[in-house]
């Protein structure tokens, strides 16, 4: 089932991702043409307040055309630990520090297309600090309780894949709160 590399080409080389065409030699024996989106890897973040609700963020994303409602994420900084990097986005984009911090799974975003890995962390005993968004970020933050969750799932409003997983172990009950 492994496809052999041929030949690549960098078709553009970004500030966050490179697209890059691959020939490869496919299992039974043909020529295919694969077009891969490199990228650093991201950090999600599940914070569970002290009375069981959840931090979210509220932000345009301009390649859907939404506002859309996600757990606080980010991408990593080029070698950086994913831990280190939850804990910088935690406080960056909603202003708090967790006392427990967990890997919950990491994943593919999208592997037909990207090499992107994201590492969904679970947050508890939050500490209030300050928010420290990066200039280009523009967040509403809301804290939303399970009922709130629910009816919004119900209703088809949180679209994002990443926070669908976090929201959907949340409601199983595998987090620690």
């Amino acid at each position: 089932m492994k496809e052999k590399i041929l030949r690549e080409k960098i078709l553009y080389k970004g500030k966050i991702v490179n697209v890059k065409e691959v020939e490869v030699e496919l299992p039974n024996g043909k020529i295919g043409i694969r077009e891969v989106v490199e990228h650093p890897g991201a950090v999600a973040i599940l914070p569970i307040n002290h009375d069981g609700s959840i931090f979210f963020v509220k932000q345009y994303r301009m390649c859907t055309g939404e506002i859309l409602l996600e757990i606080p994420a980010g991408k990593l900084n080029f070698g950086e630990d994913p831990y280190q990097c939850a804990i910088r986005e935690l406080e960056e984009e909603i202003g708090y520090r967790a006392k427990r911090l967990e890997l919950i799974h990491s994943f593919y975003t999208s592997p037909g297309i990207t090499n992107e890995v994201l590492y969904l962390f679970e947050a508890g005993n939050l500490e209030k600090t300050k928010v420290n968004p990066e200039e280009d970020e523009f967040l509403e933050i809301i804290s939303l309780r399970r009922e709130d969750v629910e009816r919004l799932l119900k209703e088809n409003k949180i679209k994002d894949a990443k926070t669908l997983i976090a929201i959907y172990y949340y409601l199983a009950g595998r987090h620690r709160l």
